[in-house]
């Protein structure tokens, strides 16, 4: 049994998901109506750690937004508190303010940190554990790309999404005779384009994990052509690359921890296949943020509302410094020095890809 603890903070940090709202209402309702904690949030992630920019949680605060996305409490992806940017004597620097938030809290008399984030959230959730700081975690990536769990929120709405826009391109597609890209989520996990291009019945998947010879893929095209089917369906992941390349960067964010920005690869792709085929139109789809937005899925919603409910029961047992875990289907837990950097990417032999392959469906190489 833990100490006895009568507050909670709770932030959520990274980009947004559909079910980050979802996961906020199951750790208030849980920790008011079967504990009785008092539970608050901080607003813009670690940012609002820092600025003590806090707002009370309550039953009717979290009421109406299990299916919505975002999250009521705002995030940033830009806020390192152990390397966080302040202005001193004019001038902008980086130092370690961690322990401004470790006075916040305890200004605010709050006993545990909830932490809602992905790899980059859920470092500096580490980094303040070791700093004295009771910390339990939720994972958060709608790429699935953590390895301590199955799966992550978010991951089956944003494959919804990818899933519709393959079925709605594969009408003009095939009307017109082209070949439609369509370029989703994956930096370094191909998760949502290997199950999307599964459920909306792509031609073509590229993932960051198979590097693709674009001969490979003009061959794909040319014999469906010939089968009587001048039409193809590509979908790739935004980290993907053609073997012997690079990844494609849209833009750099130089005041982000992580200010690489990937994106484009659809469009080099497009471009590249013009060269190669003259009988098609070739064009191309970024669904970009419409996968982390809209409402939430409700395989989603009922997977946040578990892993709510199941860090407030680790908060209640003692167990801090770890993060919520899915296995077999069970809600379990992993200490955060075991979970930090360990990405889960798509194996060769992973059984989604051999039955894509089953069914005729290319990967480029």
């Amino acid at each position: 049994m833990a100490d006895k603890v009568k507050k909670i903070g709770l932030l959520t940090g990274g980009g947004d998901c559909p079910g980050l709202n979802a996961v906020i209402r199951a750790v208030t309702r849980t920790a008011i109506l079967k504990y009785g904690y008092e539970v608050i949030g901080y607003k813009y992630g670690y940012k609002g750690l820092y600025n003590n920019d806090i707002v009370p949680l309550d039953l009717n605060s979290v009421s109406g937004i299990l299916h919505k996305g975002g999250t009521i409490l705002y995030s940033s992806n830009k806020d390192n508190l152990f390397n966080y940017q302040v202005e001193e004597n004019g001038e902008k620097i980086c130092k370690d303010v961690s322990d401004v938030a470790v006075e916040n809290l305890k200004k605010e008399k709050v006993d545990v940190l909830v932490v809602i984030g992905g790899d980059g959230t859920l470092t500096s959730a580490r980094d303040f554990a070791r700093k004295g700081v009771k910390v339990v975690a939720v994972p958060k990536t709608i790429d699935n790309d953590l390895a301590a769990t199955e799966t992550t929120f978010g991951h089956y709405s944003a494959l919804d999404v990818a899933t519709d826009a393959l079925e709605r391109l594969h009408t003009t597609a095939e009307s017109h005779h082209r070949v439609m890209i369509l370029e989703v989520m994956g930096r370094n996990a191909g998760w949502i384009a290997l199950r999307s291009g599964i459920a909306g019945s792509a031609d073509v998947i590229l993932l960051p994990e198979i590097p693709y010879d674009i001969n490979k893929i003009v061959a794909k095209i040319k014999d469906r052509g010939e089968s009587g089917r001048p039409f193809t369906i590509i979908v790739v992941a935004e980290g993907a690359k053609p073997k012997g390349g690079n990844v494609v960067v849209q833009k750099i964010v130089s005041d982000s921890p992580d200010p690489i920005r990937l994106g484009g690869i659809g469009n080099k792709l497009a471009s590249d296949l013009e060269q190669l085929i003259s009988n098609h139109e070739i064009r191309c789809t970024v669904l970009g943020h419409l996968q982390r937005g809209g409402d939430t899925s409700t395989y989603d919603r009922i997977l946040s509302t578990r892993y709510g409910a199941a860090a407030v029961e680790l908060i209640h047992e003692g167990r801090y410094g770890n993060m919520v875990c899915l296995n077999s289907d069970k809600m379990t837990f992993e200490h955060l020095e075991n979970v930090i950097g360990q990405i889960k990417t798509v194996d060769l032999d992973n059984e989604l890809v051999k039955t894509a392959r089953s069914i005729g469906t290319s990967f480029g190489d």
